[in-house]
């Protein structure tokens, strides 16, 4: 019965309450108010992300826009006159107000 080695119990023990303690902080650190909103707030953006893009690819296949092409340095001014204008500025503005919509009814729900 070596088990039974008072010193040896105490170190266990010691053990068992550290790895005891890492849990419980883990436990704490994954369910605190701010972090796991900042893991919604994170989730929320990289989905409106998404679904811009998807939006993007959608709009563009539907209307038969391909995206542009980075302009080379000296390449013409007028070289892309007789496209149609891109819908770029349009998705990003789509994908701030999700992102502003998001934040609030997040924030509201934090309040209620």
């Amino acid at each position: 019965m070596a088990d039974t080695d008072p010193a040896e119990l105490e170190r266990r023990i010691e053990r068992t309450r550290a790895e005891l303690a890492r849990t419980v902080d883990a436990i704490a650190d994954r369910v605190s108010p701010g972090n796991v909103a900042r893991r919604t707030v994170a989730r929320a953006e990289s989905n409106a992300r998404q679904f811009v893009v998807s939006l993007g690819e959608r709009i563009s296949d539907a209307v038969g826009i391909a995206p542009r092409p980075v302009k080379p340095e000296g390449e013409p001014d007028d070289l892309w006159a007789d496209e149609r204008p891109g819908l770029a500025p349009v998705l990003v503005g789509v994908g701030a107000v999700l992102v502003v919509g998001a934040a609030v009814v997040l924030w509201r729900r934090r309040r209620g």
